[in-house]
């Protein structure tokens, strides 16, 4: 079983999340763990509504509330394939590239650079300013993958779900968990 850690901030993004979620909980050798923000909780709400939240936990084999940094996700020891964050937000960013690890979030984050695991941050802001720049070359060197959630266009995407589903499938792709791809590859034609 892969253990796969997925930290949901207050970036808007939610339909991201959800849809990790989704894909992650129907790979079969795959336990997810999940984590969301207090800030997270709330755009879950916003965008895409009040039962949000519950939707996305059962997903989960395991869900965490955001103040509890003595759980498993938290220490090192606790193996995973990854983490990832999505959508993530440039607070939390942030706290990940300088070590400020004040929730569950950005401790199991911390934990991933720590312990050289892949951590995947779908960083979500426009514009961006050179703090935030900095902050994502910081987490880059210490070997994180900043995925910003860019629209893949040139797959002519349909309906948003489309590009949710592409966006998410990439982020998955990421960690390596299959032999095959989740995201369809492109076949070099037009």
């Amino acid at each position: 079983m892969k253990r796969v850690v997925l930290g949901v901030a207050g970036a808007s993004g939610a339909a991201i999340a959800m849809r990790i979620g989704e894909l992650l909980c129907g790979l079969p050798d795959v336990e997810l763990h999940l984590v969301v923000s207090e800030a997270g909780k709330r755009t879950l709400a916003h965008e895409i509504g009040p039962d949000a939240l519950d939707k996305l936990a059962k997903f989960a084999r395991h869900h965490y509330p955001a103040n509890d940094i003595g759980v498993t996700i938290a220490s090192g020891s606790f193996k995973t394939a990854g983490m990832i964050v999505a959508p993530c937000s440039m607070r939390s960013l942030a706290a990940i590239a300088t070590g400020l690890s004040d929730n569950l979030l950005t401790r199991a984050a911390d934990v991933h650079l720590k312990e050289r695991r892949k951590l995947i941050l779908l960083a979500r802001e426009t514009p961006l300013h050179l703090g935030h720049l900095r902050n994502m070359v910081s987490v880059t060197e210490m070997g994180a993958t900043i995925m910003p959630p860019v629209p893949a266009f040139y797959r002519r995407p349909k309906t948003i779900a489309d590009i949710v589903t592409h966006i998410a499938a990439r982020a998955i792709d990421q960690l390596d968990l299959r032999q095959a791809p989740l995201a369809v590859e492109w076949d070099g034609n037009a």
